[in-house]
């Protein structure tokens, strides 16, 4: 008899992203801006000056404080990993035991429950009513679950929508037996965050990326911040040379630029807003049945019946964005003002194209 695979990953398929080139790509949520040369430039001299036959350091000492410095943190409650997804799995793996209780909230980042999975918790799901969060009914969810861990994005991801710093913390407290991770990826788009407290509380994980509003998805950064006991048991159930010393290095780099992160920061935000105006306005022009949610993230999410057409039009034109079949939405990234604005002239003429003329 020839070996089987354990039946959780046998029928698993692996991750595709959209694949083919595209002109104008808002489907991954990554910031429109590259690196400026100057950064550029002090990365040359980190490639020309590395150890490459060197592990790098455990503690990504250099890049904690880098990062500590630029939130306005504590360095002792900081963990870093290979992008948020090594402390997503190390959560649902090491933090939890076989069979523990987990509440996930939909729709929300499908990661959170998938990592669940395979560490084979117990998975329970809070449904958001109209895409927002009910506080108090998911702090009831949780109690009645008798929950070791609830997980979710504020702001959401893929939704956009968010609670407050007062109702994330009103959660923390009123469920102090179960450990609360709020994925903060795109709070640096919003002013709602609870970075600041995570030091504070015995169940409280916050994560962080430098994926979106810092635009340096390609070197697989994340960060949890926690109190110390937290902290120290996940130190110590990373694997020891988790992040490699180039992206330490790269990051620790990036997060000194203050300034020009929170320029660029400010702009992504700007452009947000006017993606998300142009999007409402045609719906009211042409008065369609969609619904466009107001982004507290860098992205707009669109709910129409028409989701599959719409994005299978905008591909045939150069334009990648999400697509979502479960809930027949897309989500569109911002993108730089030209790239805005071709994207609703694209989508202005597949409602002209597409939808009045077969109303007519």
């Amino acid at each position: 008899m020839s070996y089987e695979l354990c039946k959780k990953v046998r029928e698993l398929e692996p991750y595709e992203p959209i694949s083919g080139t595209y002109k104008i790509r808002l489907d991954a949520n990554e910031s429109f801006f590259n690196m400026p040369e100057e950064i550029k430039g002090e990365i040359k001299k980190i490639i020309d000056e590395m150890n490459f036959n060197r592990y790098p350091d455990p503690t990504a000492k250099k890049l904690t404080n880098s990062f500590a410095g630029y939130y306005g943190l504590d360095s002792e409650n900081i963990t870093v990993t290979n992008g948020s997804d090594e402390m997503l799995y190390l959560l649902a793996s090491a933090m939890l035991e076989k069979g523990s209780k987990v509440v996930v909230v939909s729709p929300d980042f499908s990661m959170y429950e998938f990592y669940s999975f395979l560490s084979e918790n117990t998975i329970y799901t809070y449904d958001k009513k109209n895409m927002e969060i009910d506080i108090d009914e998911l702090i009831e969810f949780i109690k009645e679950k008798e929950a070791d861990m609830v997980i979710f994005s504020n702001p959401c991801n893929p939704t956009g929508c968010g609670i407050t710093a007062e109702k994330a913390l009103k959660l923390v407290r009123s469920t102090e037996k179960c450990l609360v991770v709020i994925d903060e990826a795109y709070m640096d788009f919003w002013d709602q965050s609870i970075l600041s407290e995570a030091g504070k509380y015995s169940n409280l994980i916050v994560l962080k990326t430098a994926s979106k509003a810092v635009g340096a998805a390609s070197i697989r950064l994340g960060f949890a911040v926690a109190d110390q006991k937290i902290t120290k048991a996940l130190k110590s159930v990373k694997s020891p040379y988790n992040v490699n010393s180039l992206s330490q290095e790269i990051g620790r780099c990036i997060y000194e630029h203050k300034d020009i992160l929170e320029e660029r920061r400010k702009l992504i935000i700007e452009n947000t807003k006017e993606l998300y105006k142009g999007i409402s306005q045609l719906i009211e022009n042409y008065q369609l049945p969609f619904t466009a949610y107001e982004p507290r993230a860098n992205f707009v999410f669109l709910e129409t019946e028409k989701a599959e057409d719409i994005y299978s039009y905008l591909l045939e034109n150069g334009i990648a964005v999400r697509y979502f079949k479960s809930a027949s939405a897309l989500r569109i990234t911002a993108g730089t003002k030209q790239e805005n604005a071709e994207f609703l002239v694209n989508f202005e003429q597949y409602i002209i194209k597409n939808i009045l003329k077969r109303n007519r």
